[in-house]
């Protein structure tokens, strides 16, 4: 008797575009700890990071407008990108930065709230 799964359900789309916000998230934290690429591990994962970003952004793109997903993708990875270079590597960010942030994080706000571009 052959072994059979049941068919798991489909992805929701929001699902691949967070999974490839954290990819880029990693492969971009592994650039900063690869020191322009002289620490093979990092750099490997740099590699895998951004190679898993685009391939799940671009499934993204099956659901999501190119401008929607682009300003998602890039959006939340700048919040993220900013929060680990405050943990992990000590970088400060000025006054104005953080605003810059919080403007970009309005900006996704707005989006995910009032537009009826992104798919819910």
């Amino acid at each position: 008797m052959a072994f059979t799964s049941p068919r798991s359900p489909p992805v929701p789309p929001f699902v691949t575009l967070v999974l490839a916000i954290l990819a880029e998230t990693i492969g971009t934290t592994a650039l900063q700890a690869s020191q322009q690429f002289t620490r093979p591990l990092p750099s490997i994962i740099v590699v895998i990071g951004y190679a898993a970003a685009f391939y799940l952004l671009s499934l993204s793109l099956r659901t999501f407008p190119v401008g929607i997903a682009y300003a998602l993708w890039s959006g939340l990875g700048i919040v993220f990108i900013a929060a680990i270079g405050f943990i992990v590597f000590g970088q400060r960010l000025d006054w104005p930065a953080v605003l810059g942030i919080g403007l970009i994080l309005a900006g996704i706000l707005v989006i995910n709230v009032f537009s009826t571009t992104a798919t819910h």
